[in-house]
């Protein structure tokens, strides 16, 4: 039998909205190992290009993690939208 897809309603109006799905890699330094650099990888729907989601959760981290953060690299899907609707030049002949 195939494979059923299933289709999430709400992150579809999500993108309806200008949500993005939004992914970020967070490298930061180890608590314990200063030296070492570790990789955390976050994702969500977020609105580009100020990414609030991310900021809130970045504000989360420095609140109640120890880690120090390093970098944090953005990367966002592309748009869903209705379909637009453009005129179509035609030429008919008849005869």
């Amino acid at each position: 039998m195939g494979q059923e897809i299933r289709r999430d309603p709400a992150a579809i109006e999500m993108q309806l909205k200008g949500y993005r799905l939004s992914t970020a890699e967070i490298l930061y330094w180890m608590p314990d190992h200063p030296s070492v650099l570790q990789s955390f990888v976050w994702q969500h729907y977020d609105m580009p290009p100020e990414f609030p989601e991310l900021h809130r959760f970045l504000m989360f981290w420095k609140d109640n993690i120890d880690a120090t953060l390093h970098t944090v690299q953005v990367a966002c899907a592309e748009a869903i939208g209705p379909p637009l609707m453009r005129p179509v030049e035609a030429v008919y002949q008849i005869n």
